[in-house]
């Protein structure tokens, strides 16, 4: 079994995931524009040749520290390429760079080439030559805060280059997102069912032609006649051959059994015409009907069997005027209610702005990546003509209040949120007692918390006061219903406040200070970033420099992530669970910090910090308030616990070193007599208490530790 990393397009990891997983791969972990996988050489030929969604199959070579030029250089020529490339192959370098010393994308990827042709001609008298197009061998760099990941590029040139596009329009959809429009539009089953499928500004014809292929069965990579392995030394040709033909059977089997349903139409003339041989090339032009009229001349539905609108309109980034969109959205879902009705639709927005415009009710949105530009795709079912979306009650005067609330609040925060760059916040909490809940913002997300309802308040009135929390913060926030996630605090068994309320594993990034998070709105009571410690982080990350670091109790490792950015050479990160530390992983590698500078370690803290023999400049610890877990010998209570906890810390610390200690207990008070023999304690609660926790100025406490001399 290898590892190898699978890039997509941002948006589409959890999709790839599942593809990747169904594709023969024996363990799949998403992250940031792309997949961890484990897997065979013969997954890997299956992913070049049958991922719809993937861009790129790099497989890692060897990852290392690369403070400069020279470094990058002697890593490279660390490698033994003899394995990989003839002496008189050819090669490409492409190479990535962010945030390193070396800063020029060319200049890293020259300094690549040469360690590899010296390497060469230094042991063999000769070298390999450069072919930028199609070389033998493709080589990856990526290169982040001065670490360096060397890999293969099986795939050789990008994966969404399907092999049958002769032209393109203006602003071409790339077919692997096309692919994701497919799938979240639920296309497989609604061909299988019989519909049949529509898009109405089909351009040059991408989404039919990818909907054509996903319903006949041809694998995506079937007609290209180039792929990263193909020159490699450690090719298998007989695999890939077997590979190709089992491909082949499959696609000549699925197109002698396609409807011909697909349906596509566009007010350009020159770009049908590309649609048509864009189609001839795939094989499916005998499948399609294409046609040229605008949106207002759509014909209607030709049968009762239902299917699937699909398209991809302008967003006023490259082509239209933006100011008249609105109204070509507007009138694209006029048209598709009129003559579609009860037929399902997917439309990609440039913004949720533009997907409003289209009046219909969504079913979901997704964020998807359209290169760099962040799209919405918008799903809905089609209502007829008579029957419009039905028009929400008006807000109850409680509500309303509420409403005004959280008008005023984002009001007051807006000003300093936009000068700080603060998109991760606080936008209400208890204000009313009314409405005993927290809502918090995650960009263009909200997570809200019901706090328990008091005794004398019946459930079903409770209910439905958190209902209309919702509307009115959906309203205020222009937020859709499925971006808002609901949790209720209650106790569990045992007096727990924490357990599992959902399983989806699905993650949002977002964004603090500069770095880069995942949080998971809906299967925990906490998502994975505790707002409220936003300065918190921020003062660990200023006192970080040049320390080693210590994160006790870590969960998802975001305080180790602002030290490792402040500049802590080395991160340890200590929880007792997987599923936090896997989580922990993502988070580190999400923001450049992997390798053994940044250790992950699954244990007890308490018993870890006895046993470890290590010594820290920073150590974090932020315990729960209590824990009973099966794994430990003995329960946690922060309370009367915390006491021996820091000492444990103090021994482990340098000359000079700090412990930041906070915790969430309210009622906790620090037990500064017998703390004080051994440290210089300063109170630092109220400075890290932001400002959008004014009314919680008692949620968390902190302290600085230094260890008497």
């Amino acid at each position: 079994m290898s590892d190898f990393f699978v890039s997509c397009p941002r948006g589409l990891e959890y999709l790839l995931r599942d593809e990747l997983l169904a594709l023969g791969a024996t363990s799949a972990r998403e992250a940031l524009a792309g997949v961890h996988v484990e897997g065979n050489l013969e997954m890997a030929y299956r992913a070049c040749l049958h991922s719809r969604l993937a861009s790129r199959v790099l497989w890692p070579l060897m990852q290392f520290d690369a403070a400069d030029e020279q470094a990058l250089y002697d890593g490279v020529r660390g490698v033994d390429w003899a394995p990989h490339l003839a002496a008189d192959g050819t090669l490409a370098v492409d190479a990535v760079v962010s945030r390193s010393t070396v800063r020029h994308n060319r200049y890293a990827a020259q300094r690549v080439k040469d360690a590899i042709v010296d390497q060469f001609r230094e042991e063999l008298g000769t070298r390999p030559s450069v072919d930028t197009e199609r070389p033998d061998v493709r080589v990856h760099l990526r290169l982040k805060r001065n670490r360096a990941a060397l890999s293969l590029d099986l795939s050789g040139a990008p994966l969404h280059r399907r092999g049958w596009r002769s032209g393109q329009g203006e602003a071409p959809l790339k077919e692997n997102l096309a692919a994701a429009i497919l799938l979240r539009a639920q296309w497989p089953r609604i061909y299988a069912e019989g519909g049949s499928l529509v898009d109405p500004m089909c351009g040059s014809g991408t989404l039919l032609i990818e909907a054509a292929w996903m319903a006949a069965d041809v694998a995506p990579g079937l007609h290209r006649d180039y792929f990263g392995f193909l020159g490699w030394r450690g090719h298998d040709a007989a695999l890939w051959q077997r590979l190709k033909d089992d491909a082949q059977a499959r696609a000549e089997e699925g197109l002698r059994t396609l409807r011909p349903c697909f349906f596509g139409s566009d007010r350009d003339e020159r770009v049908l015409r590309i649609a048509v041989r864009n189609a001839q090339a795939a094989g499916v032009a005998g499948f399609m009907r294409l046609e040229r009229h605008d949106v207002a001349h759509l014909p209607p539905a030709a049968d009762d069997a239902g299917g699937l609108i699909v398209t991809n309109p302008p967003y006023g980034e490259r082509l239209g005027d933006r100011e008249r969109l609105p109204a070509l959205y507007h009138e694209l879902g006029t048209v598709l209610r009129e003559r579609y009705p009860g037929w399902h639709a997917a439309v990609l927005c440039g913004d949720a702005a533009l997907g409003s415009a289209l009046g219909v009710r969504a079913d979901k949105r997704y964020a998807l990546y359209n290169g760099a530009l962040e799209t919405t795709l918008v799903t809905f079912s089609l209502r007829a003509a008579d029957a419009p979306p039905p028009v929400p009650k008006p807000l109850s005067d409680s509500a309303q209040m509420l409403a005004n609330r959280l008008r005023k609040n984002l009001k007051h925060l807006r000003k300093r949120l936009t000068r700080e760059g603060i998109t991760c916040y606080r936008a209400y909490d208890q204000d009313l007692p009314e409405y005993a809940l927290a809502i918090d913002v995650y960009e263009d997300w909200l997570h809200l918390q019901e706090y328990r309802a008091p005794a004398d308040v019946p459930e079903h009135v409770a209910a439905g006061r958190v209902r209309e929390a919702v509307r009115a913060a959906a309203e205020v926030f222009e937020v859709p219903r499925e971006r808002i996630a609901v949790k209720q605090r209650r106790r569990g068994k045992g007096g727990s406040k924490y357990g599992q309320f959902d399983q989806s594993g699905e993650m949002i990034e977002v964004g603090e200070g500069g770095l880069c998070f995942l949080a998971n709105l809906t299967d925990y009571l906490d998502t994975g970033l505790f707002l409220d410690h936003r300065l918190v982080r921020a003062k660990l990350r200023e006192l970080a420099s040049g320390r080693r670091f210590l994160n006790l109790f870590a969960y998802t490792a975001t305080a180790s992530v602002y030290a490792a950015a402040g500049g802590a050479r080395e991160t340890v990160s200590v929880d007792l669970s997987g599923t936090y530390l896997d989580w922990a992983s993502k988070n580190l590698a999400l923001n450049g910090f992997t390798g053994e500078a940044h250790r992950l370690a699954q244990a007890d803290a308490m018993a870890w910090v006895r046993e470890d023999r290590s010594r820290y400049g920073l150590i974090y610890v932020d315990p729960p308030t209590f824990s009973n877990s099966k794994r430990t010998e003995e329960d946690f209570d922060v309370q009367r616990d915390h006491v021996a906890l820091l000492q444990a810390c103090a021994a482990r610390l340098e000359d000079g070193g700090v412990i930041v200690f906070s915790n969430n207990f309210r009622r906790f008070k620090l037990d500064v007599e017998a703390l004080s023999a051994t440290f210089a304690i300063q109170d630092w609660s109220a400075q890290s208490i932001p400002f959008d926790f004014a009314r919680r100025a008692d949620i968390h406490g902190c302290w600085l530790l230094k260890r008497h001399a």
